[in-house]
């Protein structure tokens, strides 16, 4: 294939990792045409932009039961509730402090660089890792168990940072289980469920 493009003098080729016609598909798509009519503004109008592209980030003041995993294993656990893997929970998620993503974005519109710049922790987690954090930190009474995925669920959302570090001198400093640990205390106050005390 190379070598025919090659011979076609093409000069770029668009690979794409996701389904393009999948059930998430317009959620992924959707985020690109958004980038490019955002490019397509700017150069018709000069209106200066800065466009991001933020991966899973979590922290206090997060709905309880928007159904984002994080949320979702924190008040779980705090319930007393088994924390549901979707299955096989080898699948593998980054997540990034709110701060840290306020941070990333403040240095972004501040700069001269329109971007796209990956916003996001690179630090990998499982699923199954995830909740065997949660489950250690939050409730280590719990159980987790296992659920049917969604169709087309990526095996893996880890940002590559790079071009933050370079253009914004920015990476994310807040590591996930301390993240966890400020995110119970919101949640605790919210669910009005305080941590046991140790006899």
């Amino acid at each position: 294939m190379l070598s025919f493009l090659n011979l076609c003098h093409v000069s770029l080729m668009f690979l794409n990792l996701f389904s393009l016609s999948g059930v998430r598909s317009c959620y992924d798509e959707g985020k690109r045409v958004a980038e490019t009519l955002m490019f397509d503004y700017h150069r018709q109008h000069g209106i200066e932009i800065r466009i991001a592209r933020i991966f899973n980030t979590y922290g206090p003041r997060m709905n309880i039961d928007d159904g984002r995993v994080v949320s979702n294993f924190i008040a779980q656990a705090i319930r007393g509730e088994a924390l549901t893997v979707q299955k096989p929970g080898t699948q593998t998620r980054s997540f990034c402090y709110v701060a840290d993503m306020v941070n990333g974005l403040m240095k972004l519109m501040n700069g001269d660089n329109t971007g796209p710049i990956n916003i996001g922790n690179p630090g990998e987690f499982t699923m199954l890792e995830l909740a065997e954090n949660v489950k250690e930190l939050i409730n280590p009474e719990v159980t987790v168990t296992m659920t049917e995925n969604t169709p087309d669920d990526p095996r893996q959302r880890k940002p590559d940072i790079t071009k933050a570090k370079e253009v914004l001198d920015w990476e994310p400093k807040v590591v996930l289980r301390d993240g966890l640990v400020l995110m119970e205390d919101d949640f605790r106050e919210r669910l009005a469920v305080p941590k046991k005390t140790k006899a």
